[in-house]
């Protein structure tokens, strides 16, 4: 393996590039490397010129940035979103809890728990004063129900 060939170097760059995205916010570094890769798998092919290698580098970093930067963020936002814990022994769940602000569908409300209030949100509306059991919780969102 040689390991001056444009196609290690592009793999590599586009590794570093994918790896920097865990270090760097904003979902960015990530689609440079697929390009990277993209040339890489080109230049494993066919051979081309340093400067088209180049050309088509930026052109499919930007092209994929475009395109499937807002497709990734919502992948990612959904599975954020859909991750609703329901461990048996986390602390939370099966115990009550008091609305304190009403809850809707949809719409966040306020229960007390343990003396503090919490965002909580159910699939059905409960008013003020009703007691509810924790079902799981969303980061710092508890999920209720009636009993």
């Amino acid at each position: 393996m040689d390991w001056q060939s444009p196609e290690v170097i592009w793999f590599v760059v586009g590794l570093i590039l994918i790896l920097l995205e865990f270090a760097l916010p904003g979902l960015i570094t990530v689609f440079f490397g697929i390009g990277a890769w993209i040339v890489a798998l080109i230049c494993l092919v066919v051979p081309i010129p340093l400067n088209t290698q180049l050309f088509i580098f930026i052109i499919l970093s930007i092209l994929s940035l475009m395109f499937l930067r807002k497709w990734f963020r919502n992948l990612i936002a959904k599975r954020t979103k859909d991750s609703v814990e329901t461990d048996e022994d986390d602390e939370f769940f099966g115990h009550e809890a008091l609305v304190v602000e009403k809850i809707m569908p949809k719409k966040l409300g306020r229960v007390e728990f343990r003396g503090s209030t919490w965002n909580a949100e159910s699939r059905e509306t409960i008013h003020p004063g009703k007691s509810v059991k924790i079902v799981g919780k969303k980061n710092i969102t508890l999920i209720v129900k009636s009993k």
